[in-house]
């Protein structure tokens, strides 16, 4: 758009005499901001403009106010969204397990497996064999394909390591992420992922993540959250009692793994703590979807690791829906049960395997994303004063981000208020 061009919408537009220094302006974008729950909010014809890393105006372009600061890029009718975010991820491991794939293809339950000891523990070995710095390489080649198709924001947890010094690695990791990549990194301590080889006795190494683990971790100050895994075979509600109890002295927010296999009541007792979020929930009763519609707790659902391990019995989102239960969606992103580093897909599944609406999975990936972690005051609308995080897409409407699947219309993502190209 040549600048006499431009100079003429802006005066067309100009509808008070409030003047904005803006340090960008974006003109001429079809927004869909996410403002309000469950829904695109979209202003046709748009404009967003960004001071210090932050959303300073959104509106539609005829109601612009006059501005003569700063940059102007042209969308050219674009779409932005709030940058996706990703809120439940394993991105930090070594190893591989394609060998169980094709082990559950033949019949093998992840319960087998894991009872034969494959599943986590494999992982586990290699995590703890890997250096630091093979972790981080293998760490950015999954991420990269995150940030490509419009992710600004992912949660990243521990438990490949299950003893202090790896969980601390693997954590080291995490946080280097975004020291070294344009994204936020939301780290969270997930030491009660699973026994240890070297451990026999569930209870004694519960007392050893919240007498050594917890502490060391947090004077590190290298987790946001903690996470357990309340499971039939992993750890029992008396347990995660115990490790929830200590997350809350050291001031840490609280997610939880719960009733992915069985329904151990896992979600009412994340509730009981303000938990942010339980995640998987296939296996849950109304009891407990009330008791996190009670708490604001965040249902974080998870369709890749549904579709891989081939499950029949989906979360009941209609439930969420009567009960007012915010719903996210995140790619779960692991080695053994969701090996997908595309969140672009796991919205498209959330809308054919678990029956969400394209407006529902939107909204999984940002606003309901957001507050699953705990920052939606930040990030997750387009919105004045929130990050600058936003996503531009070559769509014809925000609908296709659910209806395509294995194509990524990502053009460029803003990253507090920095713009960076996909395509030329």
């Amino acid at each position: 758009m040549s600048p006499l061009l431009l100079s003429f919408i802006l005066e067309k537009h100009v509808t008070n005499n409030q003047k904005h220094d803006w340090d960008t302006l974006w003109v001429n974008a079809n927004l869909a901001t996410m403002a309000r729950a469950g829904s695109y909010e979209i202003i046709k014809n748009g404009a967003v403009g960004i001071k210090g890393g932050k959303i300073s105006w959104v509106g539609a372009m005829d109601a612009l106010p006059e501005t003569h600061t700063g940059e102007v890029r042209d969308a050219k009718h674009a779409w932005l969204t709030p940058g996706l975010i990703d809120c439940h991820t394993h991105l930090v491991y070594a190893g591989n397990r394609a060998e169980e794939f094709a082990l559950r293809l033949q019949g093998k339950s992840y319960a087998e497996i894991a009872k034969s000891g494959g599943g986590i523990l494999s992982t586990v070995r290699a995590t703890r064999a890997a250096t630091e710095e093979e972790l981080l390489a293998l760490s950015e080649k999954r991420l990269r394909s995150f940030l490509n198709e419009g992710v600004t924001t992912i949660e990243i947890k521990s438990g490949y390591g299950l003893d202090t010094a790896s969980e601390m690695k693997m954590l080291r990791v995490a946080r280097k992420l975004q020291e070294l990549h344009p994204v936020t990194v939301r780290t969270t301590f997930l030491g009660a992922h699973t026994m240890p080889p070297e451990f026999s006795d569930k209870d004694a190494y519960i007392d050893m993540i919240c007498n050594e683990m917890l502490p060391t971790i947090t004077k590190a100050k290298l987790a946001d959250a903690v996470d357990g895994f309340c499971e039939s075979i992993a750890f029992s509600p008396a347990q995660i009692t115990k490790l929830f109890d200590a997350a809350k002295k050291h001031g840490l927010a609280i997610k939880l793994h719960a009733e992915q296999l069985t329904d151990q009541g896992g979600a009412a007792l994340a509730s009981k703590y303000n938990a942010l979020s339980a995640d998987h929930l296939e296996y849950i009763s109304e009891a407990g979807v009330k008791a996190m519609a009670k708490s604001g707790t965040v249902a974080v659902l998870l369709p890749g690791a549904f579709y891989t391990l081939r499950e029949t019995r989906k979360p009941p989102v209609q439930l969420f829906r009567t009960h007012n239960v915010a719903m996210a969606i995140a790619s779960d992103s692991n080695p053994g049960t969701s090996p997908v580093c595309s969140l672009l897909l796991m919205i498209n599944m959330g809308c054919v395997l678990f029956g969400m609406t394209p407006e529902e999975a939107l909204c999984a990936v940002t606003r309901n994303a957001a507050k699953a972690l705990g920052i939606d005051d930040t990030v997750g609308t387009l919105e004045v004063g929130k990050v600058a995080d936003m996503a531009l897409w070559d769509i014809a409407h925000p609908v296709d981000l659910a209806y395509n699947f294995g194509y990524n219309p990502c053009i460029g993502v803003i990253n507090r208020g920095k713009f960076r190209t996909m395509k030329a």
